[in-house]
C-alpha cells in the first residue's frame, strides 16, 4: 500500500495513561462499595467515558439514574486528571517520538484518533503537540470506537484516503474501528488482544517505515 497518514490512538500506544484510568475508575467502584479489577479493565479500552462507566456499573451490578451517573463521570474524571496533569515527557512509550519524528520528516501525515477528552492536555504535557497534524478527541465525535467515526475524521482533517491510512490501536474497539474505516491497522501491544489486526508489535523501539511497508 501507499502509505499517506498515520493515525495514532493515544492511551496505550503514545503514553501509558492507561494505568491512571483504571486508578481513577478503581476509586469509583470502590466509593460504591465493590471491587474493580485490572481484568474488569480491560474492556474498558477504546471506548468512551460514560460507555466505560456503564461497563463498571455492571460489573458492580449497580443500577444508577442519568444524573449521577453524570455526576460520576465528572468525579472520575478530576480523579484522573490529577494523576495526567503530572505527566512528562519521559512517560512518552519507548520509540514513539522516534517514529514519529521519521515519518513527518519521510512527509507522511500524522493524526491522533483517541477518545480521551484529556488529549490536548496530555499532548501538550509530553510536549509532542506539534507532531501531530490533526487532532481529533472525544470532543469532536458522537460515535465511541468501535465505529470508525474518530479515524475518518483525522483522514478528512489531513486530506488522506482512508485506503492509504494505518492506524495504530492497542484496543480490540480500536481495530475494529480501523477496519471499519477501511484502513489498515497495526495493533501495539499483546496478540491475544489484538489478532485482528494487520500487524502487531509489541512496542515502537525497533519500529520503522521500512519495517512498516515490510509487514502491511
Amino acid at each position: 500500500m501507499n502509505i499517506k497518514a498515520c493515525i495514532f490512538d493515544l492511551d496505550g500506544v503514545i503514553v501509558d495513561t492507561a494505568k491512571y484510568h483504571f486508578i481513577a475508575w478503581r476509586e469509583i467502584a470502590l466509593q460504591l462499595g465493590f471491587e474493580f479489577t485490572e481484568q474488569h479493565n480491560e474492556r474498558l479500552k477504546g471506548v468512551s467515558r460514560m460507555r466505560s462507566l456503564d461497563i463498571l456499573l455492571e460489573v458492580g451490578g449497580i443500577s444508577l439514574n442519568a444524573t449521577t451517573k453524570e455526576v460520576l463521570a465528572e468525579q472520575k474524571n478530576l480523579n484522573y486528571l490529577t494523576y495526567v496533569l503530572q505527566i512528562t515527557p519521559n512517560e512518552i512509550l519507548p520509540g514513539a517520538k522516534e517514529f514519529l519524528l521519521e515519518i513527518k520528516k519521510l512527509g507522511i501525515k500524522t493524526a491522533l484518533g483517541s477518545a480521551s477528552k484529556n488529549a490536548v492536555t496530555i499532548l501538550n504535557r509530553l510536549e509532542i503537540t506539534n507532531l501531530f497534524d490533526a487532532i481529533v478527541d472525544g470532543t469532536m465525535v458522537t460515535k465511541a470506537k468501535p465505529d470508525p467515526e474518530i479515524f475518518l475524521k483525522g483522514a478528512e482533517m489531513v486530506n488522506v484516503n482512508p485506503a492509504n491510512c494505518i492506524v495504530f490501536e492497542d484496543a480490540e474497539a480500536g481495530i475494529e474501528a480501523a477496519i471499519a474505516a477501511g484502513m489498515k491497522c497495526v495493533g501495539v501491544g499483546s496478540p491475544e488482544f489484538l489478532w485482528n489486526a494487520n500487524w502487531i508489535i509489541p512496542d515502537f523501539k525497533t519500529l520503522s517505515l521500512a519495517k512498516l511497508y515490510e509487514n502491511i
